[in-house]
């Protein structure tokens, strides 16, 4: 025994430190993925904001557009020199950091070409220069870039047609469809390192209608550009973020030439990356790839941080805390419920023992119980006995000892005529000897009436006329017409519960109408007392030394019936009792109408 129970120990232990390891890394785990979650929804937050502030950005560039766009809304004869005041006036450098150049290029068809360039090619630097359209040769239109500010850095490119750079021209007729602002895609090149990128407006003339393509497409003046450093456009963007941990990529379709000159596919083309030598590492970084800018040309912002940048020291330091206090935390409650589980063995094991001698207690009440209702109904029955063999010696004896005294009396009475105060003598002892009569027969009515021997319903009957004489009550008995005989011991039960119940209305219910209901059927005996008084309170026959309603519910409950009493405050009371109609109904006689006056018997001893 002592064997076994070290085992169970042992074992008890094992399984104690693997539960103990097993809560503590299941708490490490769920602490790191709420925390790397944690950071992964603080990253979400950073690349939405860089996104956010680019398309900021972009939008500004494009209310640029728009607000030089209006310059050629009041005329359609913009000089060059309102066209440099009116850049001058923007203050690039100051409010608008990342724009190199504001341009406008005009559209001209062939046929206006010589007189075009005679008119708006002609000393472009004030100095006499004159530009021509480039490159050259003959096409069906042109736009031509007209105007760019600041000069003195984009001169050479006034002149060149800017239909002819790689699909700049279905753009540009898109753009001049539609009314929308573009980017061509080309980027703005220095030799070959890309320094920027542009953005286009269509210009309509304005005293022209733009209201459908037509119109638009017969109104088109030509386009307003500015060119913008992607560098400066990203400038300030990272400020915030982690140094050293954050990597920005801005890139973007453009479309590449096929050898033969002709217009070839799109191509993605990274122009900003601040850290183009940082390896990439999937599993220790969060990534993001969110779209950005205008123009639909598949833009897209590659945002990148790693994991332990955005990790403070407790968030490092938490997973190992939550290991710790998981496996000490789970190790404490184990042993805790090792000990609550053995101190759970040993209450049970008293539990029972106090049960089994609850159980025996129990049984030997319920036996004390039934003997004492057994004894109870032994003393009922013989109480009964008692009370029916009294009242009938007090029938046999002492009744007919008065009923020869009274014929005596009134003999004597009858031959004193002749003397007054002798026959008035004669006459008082009639009266006290018919007093006496009255109070055997009262005596034996309330021992046992002898109308019980004359059946239920003659009973019931008796007794409520006796009611209604002695209360002036109004008392009404539903018999249904059967006129009930049963065994003597039912019928003095269902006569002393109606006594009963009746005295209880007397007294406590207030009522003005009582009726009782006498039915049968083929498994019960039933009787139902009710009135319409105060009904019974919350505490109804639970009151100090009061029996009554417990001595009906005993009675019936001796012949194994039932008892159902029920009331409220204002709603009357209702005693409804039903004994098994087997070994107690005899027989059930039909009468014509149920009986209403006492019969003759009731009155005589």
């Amino acid at each position: 025994m002592g064997i076994t129970k070290i085992n169970a120990i042992k074992l008890g232990s094992w399984l104690g430190a693997l539960l103990s390891l097993g809560v503590g890394a299941g708490l490490y785990v769920s602490t790191s993925q709420a925390i790397e979650n944690d950071a992964r929804t603080r990253f979400g937050h950073m690349a939405r904001n860089v996104q956010s502030t680019l398309d900021g950005r972009f939008k500004t560039y494009a209310d640029v557009l728009r607000g030089t766009a209006s310059l050629f809304l009041t005329t359609d004869q913009v000089t060059r020199e309102a066209f440099r005041r009116y850049v001058a006036g923007l203050d690039l450098p100051n409010h608008f950091p990342g724009v190199d150049s504001i341009n406008f290029a005009h559209y001209v068809r062939d046929t206006e070409r010589t007189q075009f360039e005679m008119q708006m090619l002609r000393n472009i630097d004030g100095h006499g220069r004159n530009a021509t359209i480039v490159p050259p040769g003959q096409r069906a239109d042109y736009t031509v870039l007209t105007f760019i500010e600041p000069g003195t850095a984009w001169i050479e490119r006034i002149g060149v047609d800017i239909q002819t750079k790689r699909g700049a021209a279905v753009r540009l007729a898109q753009s001049r469809d539609s009314g929308e602002v573009f980017s061509t895609g080309a980027p703005v090149q220095s030799g070959s390192v890309v320094i920027g990128l542009s953005m286009r407006l269509p210009v309509y003339r304005a005293v022209m209608p733009t209201q459908d393509l037509t119109q638009r497409r017969a109104a088109y003046l030509g386009s307003v550009g500015i060119g913008f450093s992607v560098e400066r456009l990203a400038q300030g963007v990272l400020d915030n973020m982690p140094k050293n941990a954050t990597r920005l990529k801005i890139s973007g379709m453009i479309p590449t030439r096929e050898r033969d000159g002709g217009e070839g596919v799109n191509q993605r083309t990274v122009f900003f990356d601040n850290r183009p030598d940082l390896a990439s590492d999937e599993q220790d970084e969060f990534h993001a790839l969110l779209p950005v800018g205008f123009g639909g040309r598949g833009w897209e912002i590659d945002f990148t941080v790693t994991k332990r940048s955005l990790y403070s020291t407790l968030d490092s330091a938490l997973p190992w805390v939550a290991l710790l206090a998981g496996t000490t935390g789970t190790a404490l409650l184990y042993a805790l419920f090792q000990t609550l589980s053995s101190s759970r063995r040993r209450a049970i094991g008293m539990a029972e023992e106090m049960t089994g001698e609850l159980r025996a207690s129990e049984a030997k009440l319920q036996k004390t119980n039934d003997n004492l209702r057994r004894l109870a109904a032994h003393a009922e029955s013989i109480k009964e006995s008692e009370r029916k063999r009294i009242a009938r010696e007090i029938h046999d004896d002492l009744g007919q000892n008065l009923l020869a005294l009274r014929i005596e009396v009134d003999l004597l009475a009858s031959r004193t005529g002749r003397h007054p105060r002798l026959n008035a003598r004669t006459r008082w002892m009639l009266e006290q000897i018919d007093a006496a009569v009255k109070s055997v027969r009262q005596i034996i009515n309330d021992l046992r009436p002898n109308v019980l021997d004359l059946g239920l319903t003659a009973a019931v009957d008796w007794q409520i006329a006796e009611f209604q004489r002695r209360t002036g009550l109004s008392c009404e008995l539903v018999a249904h017409n059967h006129d009930l005989h049963v065994s003597d011991r039912c019928a003095t039960t269902l006569f002393r519960i109606l006594q009963e119940s009746l005295t209880n209305v007397s007294r406590h219910a207030r009522a003005t109408k009582v009726r009782v209901e006498l039915a049968v059927d083929s498994e019960s005996i039933s009787m139902t007392v009710c009135d319409n008084g105060i009904g019974l309170t919350s505490a109804g026959g639970q009151k100090p030394g009061s029996f009554g309603l417990v001595g009906i519910e005993e009675r019936v409950r001796i012949l194994g019936g039932k008892c159902i009493i029920t009331g409220g405050p204002q709603a009357g009371t209702t005693v409804h009792v039903s004994i098994p109609a087997a070994n107690n109904l005899l027989s059930i006689a039909d009468v014509p109408a149920p009986p209403s006056t006492a019969r003759p018997a009731f009155n005589s001893l």
